[in-house]
């Protein structure tokens, strides 16, 4: 399917790694020219080659923290003198700490509010002169599914991401007059490296597969309450049967990934399921921003 991304130019927030190079990729796919970054130089300089490869499009990497304004403005800048524009931006970051309430500083309630809100506040403000002289503007916000059904130990991250939903809401209210489209996608459980450092130390597991299939077996998923997750397991008599899910923007579709083997291998068929989850969930964030 044409997603009508060829020649657009994204800026993609927090993209060396994780759900944010999987969209830089999957844009790069698409026939996009994409401006990534990242606050490690080595880190965006290898996501950069790696896209090239994968892709032979045109990528250009950025040093920047997302939570510091004057870094922001310089992505959007240097975006737009690289390219001649800007047509779609995709805001990203990382995870505030897991914590519980009580455990949290008001320092603490400071840097999450900079890291994931005011981020994307920056970022769109910095990036609207130029959607708005694009012929298709888009910008999507990447949230979480924790918006629809907090997790236990994330308030952080459970609170600050409601209030990106509600930025996103209204500006695609504010500036419909303007024609750029806003959307927010809320990735449900991925095998990235903010998923495996939240779970990993809670339950004595070394990778994210490992702990879906073990909660999903025994329903206990969010603190006892068995859920909609994005990936689920189930262990056969003769093997392990790992399925991703994935749902579309419209609700409509559930993307599939399947795998099928031995137990002894349970380790490599979780990170090839976790694969399809991150291409199909990078997949649905294209439709999201398909040019109308």
């Amino acid at each position: 399917m044409d997603l009508q991304l060829a020649n657009r130019i994204a800026l993609v927030a927090a993209s060396s790694q994780g759900l944010g190079y999987a969209t830089a990729l999957q844009l790069s796919r698409e026939g996009a020219m994409v401006a990534i970054c990242s606050r490690d130089e080595a880190h965006v300089a290898a996501a950069v080659d790696s896209i090239k490869v994968e892709t032979g499009g045109v990528v250009f990497g950025m040093v920047g923290d997302v939570t510091r304004a004057d870094d922001v403005d310089r992505l959007v800048q240097h975006t737009v003198d690289e390219f001649g524009g800007l047509d779609i931006v995709v805001t990203n970051a990382g995870g505030p700490p897991s914590l519980p309430f009580e455990d949290v500083t008001d320092d603490q309630w400071h840097a999450a509010f900079d890291l994931n809100l005011m981020s994307s506040v920056r970022l769109i403000r910095a990036a609207l002169p130029h959607l708005r002289q694009s012929t298709a503007p888009a910008a999507l916000t990447i949230t979480s599914f924790t918006v629809k059904q907090p997790m236990l130990n994330l308030v952080l991250s459970n609170s600050i991401r409601m209030a990106v939903i509600g930025l996103t809401k209204t500006l695609a209210l504010e500036l419909a007059s303007d024609r750029i489209r806003f959307n927010s996608i809320l990735p449900g459980w991925t095998e990235t490296e903010r998923v495996n450092d939240l779970i990993a130390p809670l339950h004595h597991a070394p990778t994210a597969d490992r702990v879906i299939a073990e909660r999903a077996l025994n329903n206990r998923l969010m603190g006892g309450c068995q859920v909609p997750i994005a990936g689920h397991a189930v262990l056969e008599n003769n093997g392990l049967y790992l399925r991703a899910l994935v749902g579309t923007p419209d609700g409509k579709r559930v993307l599939r990934g399947e795998r099928r083997g031995p137990r002894a291998e349970a380790q490599a068929l979780g990170s090839a399921v976790a694969e399809e989850l991150i291409d199909a969930g990078a997949g649905a964030i294209l439709a999201a921003l398909r040019a109308q």
